[in-house]
């Protein structure tokens, strides 16, 4: 069989898959563990962060994030002033697919999760977590070029988690840090109480 691959506008013919090169690699660069977090952060040069210009992305990972107080939405933010003050303006959108284990389902646009030129905290999970021993959330947060004083700072994340109606949650979140100074610093934390368990970490995109 043959693959055919689009690279910087010339196109290469493949006849086995580990012909074809690596398009990137993703670098890890560090793990952040909760047990009753009021905050995660991750701050470039402190405790081996990397969150500079050597990649153009970087990745978080939510595992088993595990709120203390029932019912609490993972938040994050960022900062231009390694992590002094966390109040960067953004502006967003979100949506949630959302199934219950008594068979309610539905899909929407979630106006409580989006932001409009705001320097709150960013929901991530647009629906809240409960902390049942059985619940919890994961998923992903892409922040682009974080580095540029050019462009402002776009952000994609997928989130997953259980409510503390036993409904499950598929949220969707994208927006844009308002700001042309380099953004060297994230924090997450729950809208209220703590993080009781769980990790984060980070990984950077070649």
């Amino acid at each position: 069989m043959s693959i055919v691959k689009l690279n910087n506008k010339a196109v290469s013919n493949a006849t086995a898959f580990g012909s074809i090169s690596s398009l990137g690699s993703m670098t890890f660069i560090k793990k952040l563990t909760a047990s009753g977090s009021s905050t995660l952060s991750f701050v470039d040069g402190a405790s081996g962060v990397v969150l500079d210009d050597t990649y153009k992305e970087y990745v978080f990972t939510f595992k088993d994030i595990h709120p203390a107080t029932d019912g609490a939405y993972l938040t994050f933010n960022m900062s231009v002033d390694s992590g002094s003050n966390y109040n960067v303006t953004k502006t967003s959108t979100a949506f949630v697919a959302y199934h219950s284990e008594g068979d309610a389902s539905g899909l929407q646009y979630d106006a409580n999760a989006d932001l409009a030129q705001s320097t709150d905290f960013q929901r991530l999970t647009t629906q809240s977590i409960g902390n049942d021993n059985d619940q919890c959330g994961a998923g992903t947060l892409t922040l682009f070029n974080p580095s540029s004083t050019t462009f402002v700072k776009h952000f994609i994340s997928r989130n997953a988690a259980t409510n503390p109606s036993d409904y499950f949650n598929d949220a969707y979140v994208a927006g844009y840090g308002n700001t042309t100074s380099a953004v060297d610093a994230i924090q997450f934390k729950m809208d209220t109480g703590n993080i009781d368990a769980g990790d984060i970490c980070l990984y950077g995109i070649a």
